[in-house]
């Protein structure tokens, strides 16, 4: 049973937005032969120019290794009208892709560096575009270091001297395998850019439904007064995925799930869950409150953490593989699909609250949901009315995707001459109050760059004190050989992560 909410005063479909435009750059994409620009960043800076928001004097720059000259134009192309749900026939298309051009060198290359600073100074003057860069490294973490260095090295990493103009990088995640590790990259990076200057992207943060956390909570006055230990019983964040690794088998040996989902993509929706009200929206009010929710968290012992490894099984009617028999994967591998920890936030808010995060492939259905379980009311008046005796918890559902919206489950009384209590949904969906979207997240997270606002980006200080919280985890995990596969594929995982929750009294909510 479910009640849909529609938003009061919205026109559906209209586009609002009160967003200054950046001033004139080019955005220079280091990996540009890769599937992300031409399926998410190549569309997501069109959406922009369809929506007015990108500068008129603009340039992309794609730079690969390849020599990709004669193809790169229309292959990008390509990939904003089929991954952007843009029509060939757009007016604004045309003189979009004329805007975008492509260098090939190798990222270690001094001489290709060079003249690639030649060719932006070009560029400069064709378009006008001031001497502002953005720097996007869609490349392997390897690269990450090295081609920071050559900018610093070839003078393209600050602006010139006595200039209005300014230089700012995107990196791509895994920002470290653990916590050395990111110490590590941290200190290369700051070595050449200041810490204003660095953009670490979590595209999950680039998600409408993940941004809306942070406006249920602290834009609606009903909501915050119940936001703690004395009315919510647990908080689960699911992260769940019905694909297996898509031909990445040498990523993901390195990587598996913990370091893959839960200490970035994870862990930043739990910092929005459970912060406290910034004293604004700006970047380092909003950064200072999610640092103190990770800071708060004790370390995690092993015994409350549960890893897995998909079997063969069945997902949506057909027979799939297990992890070790996909593509470039070891047959006796020991990396984890799957991982739940149960963790608690040491803070007057949240004391005594668990908090069951998990991550997985090959689940039984693609899905990311916040849930907020409520605790029973002191008294049952109604126990056993219709309910069997089970009155169910009061539920807030956060969906972040695919079904993006938001559920609140409650008892409502069966119309009829006895009490019989059922469980409703009161139920609000984006795509019904707004219209459908093929904005992919990007967009959003392209124009804060841009913008130099840095409230959805990582810093260091953040990306080193969830490392310090997982990286013990996966110590104590590379001394324990695991028998796998402990999970079907199609399945919720393993059942060592329903036994966290069990031996609490508690179980994994339906999504």
């Amino acid at each position: 049973m479910s009640t849909t909410i529609t938003p009061a005063g919205v026109t559906l479909g209209a586009a609002t937005t009160n967003e200054r435009v950046p001033e004139p750059c080019i955005v220079v994409i280091f990996g540009a032969s890769g599937d992300l620009t031409k399926r998410k960043l190549l569309p997501a800076l069109f959406h922009l120019e369809q929506s007015g928001l990108l500068p008129q004097d603009f340039s992309v720059v794609g730079v690969a290794r390849r020599d990709l000259s004669a193809t790169f134009g229309p292959d990008m192309k390509e990939g904003i009208i089929a991954g952007g749900g843009v029509e060939e026939s757009d007016p604004k298309l045309a003189p979009f892709m004329e805007k975008v051009q492509y260098f090939a060198t190798n990222f270690d290359d001094d001489e290709g560096f060079e003249k690639l600073k030649s060719y932006l100074a070009e560029l400069d003057e064709k378009f006008q575009t001031k001497g502002n860069r953005l720097f996007y490294l869609a490349v392997a973490p390897e690269f990450f270091a090295d081609i920071i260095a050559r900018l610093g090295k070839h003078g393209m990493a600050h602006p010139a001297e006595g200039s209005n103009s300014w230089v700012r990088v995107i990196i791509e995640k895994p920002f470290g395998t653990d916590l050395e590790s990111a110490r590590k990259l941290n200190d290369d990076v700051n070595a050449v850019l200041s810490e204003d200057q660095i953009f670490r992207i979590d595209h999950y943060l680039g998600k409408e439904t993940v941004q809306n956390i942070l406006v249920f909570r602290f834009g609606n006055g009903i909501f915050e007064p119940v936001w703690n230990r004395n009315f919510i019983d647990h908080v689960e964040i699911t992260a769940a995925e019905s694909i297996g690794i898509e031909g990445r088998g040498p990523f993901y040996e390195k990587a598996g799930a913990l370091r893959d989902v839960l200490q970035n993509h994870v862990m930043e929706v739990l910092s929005f869950v459970a912060m406290e009200p910034p004293d604004s929206f700006e970047a380092e009010a909003v950064r200072t409150e999610k640092l103190k929710v990770w800071r708060a968290i004790e370390g995690i012992p092993v015994e409350k953490t549960s890893r897995g490894q998909y079997g063969p099984g069945t997902v949506g009617g057909k027979e799939v593989a297990g992890y070790r028999q996909e593509e470039r994967v070891n047959p006796e591998s020991q990396t984890e699909t799957f991982a739940a920890v149960s963790l608690e936030i040491e803070n007057w808010r949240w004391a005594g609250v668990p908090f069951y995060i998990r991550a997985g492939k090959r689940l039984a259905k693609r899905v990311t949901e916040v849930t907020i379980v409520f605790k029973q009311p002191p008294l049952h008046l109604f126990k056993g009315n219709g309910s069997n005796g089970n009155v169910e918890p009061n539920i807030l559902s956060m969906r972040i995707q695919p079904d993006e919206g938001i559920a609140l489950r409650f008892g409502a009384k069966v119309p009829g001459p006895t009490t019989n209590v059922a469980q409703v949904n009161m139920d609000f969906s984006y795509s019904d109050s707004f219209g459908k979207s093929t904005a992919n997240g990007y967009e959003r997270l392209l124009l804060d760059a841009m913008l130099g606002d840095a409230t959805l980006f990582a810093h260091r200080d953040g990306v080193e004190a969830t490392w310090a919280l997982f990286t013990p985890i996966l110590e104590a995990w590379a001394q324990q050989k695991m028998d796998f596969p402990n999970y079907d594929a199609g399945s919720w995982g393993p059942q060592e992560s329903c036994d966290l929750l069990e031996k609490e009294g508690r179980a994994w909510g339906k999504l």
